[in-house]
């Protein structure tokens, strides 16, 4: 599929590598749907004179409904979802909350899930369309600190399987599973330098890296269901 010209939604795209890839489509000449869920202000700033903005919370069906509702009436269609917007923040086994396990899961796997199902509808009017979801390299090797949140990272890319093969043929399903790319703000240089030694290559990856592959996945029409690790190797460690 070539980029230009196409709609384009990425949730989460106000900030980070949501942000990232929005910016690449636009410089590709897509035409943007730009989500956000409080980040008004970077959000337009992203979608710039071209794109729209769209307000949603991702944990609730109600407001994705909307946010597809809106992004029809404004583009007439669809043609590319990123998942990209997510939360993340540590919970041990002893310590999860049901507020907490349900806030992970219902941004980082049940979101994703009903958003692609809008989306392909729209997709499927066009006869095709491409979903990629950015899953995590957590939800492999599974992070007893983040244990909520890697199960919620393990879903998404169940999701992702189960979509490739609902929506084949027209509309291709794949996902990304970034490693240490964009630290959280509230990291240490310690937690920092041991995600980066627990990986092959020994440095941070960039958005950049993220972007390319979420790039190749558009252009290339004959990969499904696949999820790509772009981690420097830590799901191998």
């Amino acid at each position: 599929m070539d980029i230009n010209g196409k709609v384009a939604l990425v949730t989460g795209s106000a900030k980070r590598i949501g942000r990232e890839i929005a910016l690449e489509f636009a410089r590709r000449g897509a035409r943007l749907a730009v989500h956000y869920r409080s980040s008004v202000d970077e959000a337009k700033e992203v979608a710039g004179d071209r794109g729209a903005v769209f307000q949603a919370d991702l944990a609730d069906t109600k407001s994705i409904e909307s946010l597809f509702a809106g992004v029809e009436r404004t583009f007439g269609r669809l043609d590319i979802l990123v998942n990209s917007a997510s939360v993340f923040s540590p919970s041990t086994a002893e310590e999860a909350t049901p507020e907490h396990w349900d806030a992970q899961m219902n941004t980082n796997a049940r979101g994703p899930f009903f958003a692609a199902q809008h989306a392909a509808r729209l997709m499927k009017r066009g006869g095709a369309g491409k979903i990629i979801n950015i899953a995590d390299v957590a939800g492999e090797i599974i992070w007893p600190g983040y244990l909520p949140y890697s199960i919620s990272k393990a879903a998404l890319i169940a999701v992702n399987r189960g979509l490739a093969k609902a929506y084949a043929p027209e509309i291709q399903v794949n996902a990304i599973a970034p490693g240490p790319v964009l630290f959280p703000e509230d990291y240490t240089e310690e937690q920092k330098r041991s995600a980066v030694e627990r990986t092959l290559l020994k440095r941070e990856g960039s958005p950049r890296d993220i972007v390319n592959a979420v790039v190749f996945l558009i252009e290339n029409d004959y990969i499904t269901g696949e999820l790509i690790h772009v981690d420097g190797g830590r799901h191998l460690v």
